[in-house]
């Protein structure tokens, strides 16, 4: 068995994905005590990326890379779980084509999680390009109150005031230090680090989503084991965003993947937290999520 097996899947992300390669590639470098895998998972890409994915898989060096080539898009829940299916570490993280990789220590990831049973999966900083912290990557689950403070903008209002930050920015969890160590309830699955036995026990992600919305679920199925989940800001990764999302070029494809988003929305809500609520606030909550579904992005 090996210690950690890193899955990427990509979609027409050819030269993101390469640089992405190559920056998890000298990183890993760096631990070289950490048994590791790459497997590299793409969609049908029509790019050029699996030639480049070939290429990556012969340049591997002293790294075992894997490949995968799917004869259709099947969005990122299913890539990461035909990845997942394949996995031999111990470990197992998801990372975005689009991450560069630029400073984490694994074998530190590695031993933290070997003395920490109970981590059921982690997180390092993962921030923008502007040097701000990508905001999916630190999240509350979205309960009714924290989506209307999130959507009202009363998260961001009272972010810099004590006490009401914890009040109002339960979503993104404003009132806590982003440079220590804390639990959260989800990380982005951007760079999504977790027990390759406790995913598949629960059998990855969720593929009802085709993207958007499935970190955040397998979140909420590994809390429910009784799991926490960690922000680890001793390491940073750079997270481009949007190259095969809701900002890509063409107005077609934004409002594709604006679909997959909302319809990710409304999915998590009637598999998580519609039994908690009366048939009155789901429907409010249903309405609310097709009026914003509808408004100009």
């Amino acid at each position: 068995m090996k210690d950690l097996s890193i899955i990427i899947v990509s979609y027409n992300t050819l030269d993101v994905t390469r640089q992405c390669f190559e920056h998890l590639e000298n990183a890993l470098q760096q631990s070289p005590s950490v048994s590791t895998e790459i497997i590299m998972v793409d969609n049908n890409s029509t790019d050029g990326s699996v030639e480049m994915i070939k290429d990556c898989r012969s340049e591997g060096k002293n790294i075992e890379v894997k490949a995968l080539f799917l004869e259709e898009n099947m969005g990122f829940s299913k890539g990461n779980n035909r990845g997942l299916a394949i996995a031999s570490g111990k470990y197992v993280l998801f990372l975005n084509s689009d991450v560069y990789v630029t400073d984490v220590n694994f074998a530190d990831i590695v031993h933290y999680m070997d003395e920490h049973k109970k981590v059921g999966a982690l997180t390092v900083r993962v921030e923008l390009p502007n040097g701000n912290i990508d905001p999916a990557s630190h999240r509350g689950f979205p309960s009714l109150w924290n989506a209307f403070t999130y959507f009202s903008r009363l998260e961001k209002m009272f972010a810099p005031v004590p006490f009401l930050n914890r009040v109002f920015g339960g979503y993104h969890l404003t009132h806590l230090n982003l440079t220590t160590i804390h639990e959260i309830d989800s990380p982005t699955g951007a760079f999504y680090f977790s027990r390759t036995d406790l995913l598949k026990k629960i059998h990855g992600f969720d593929e009802d989503y085709f993207m958007y919305g499935e970190d955040i679920d397998l979140s909420f199925r590994i809390k429910e084991l009784g799991y926490r989940i960690i922000y680890y800001p001793l390491f940073t990764v750079v997270h481009l965003k949007y190259q095969s999302g809701l900002q890509k070029s063409t107005v077609r494809v934004q409002k594709k993947t604006g679909n997959h988003f909302f319809e990710a929305m409304s999915i998590f809500y009637n598999k998580r937290l519609a039994k908690k609520n009366s048939r009155f606030q789901n429907m409010i909550v249903h309405h609310l999520i097709t009026l914003k579904s509808k408004l100009p992005r």
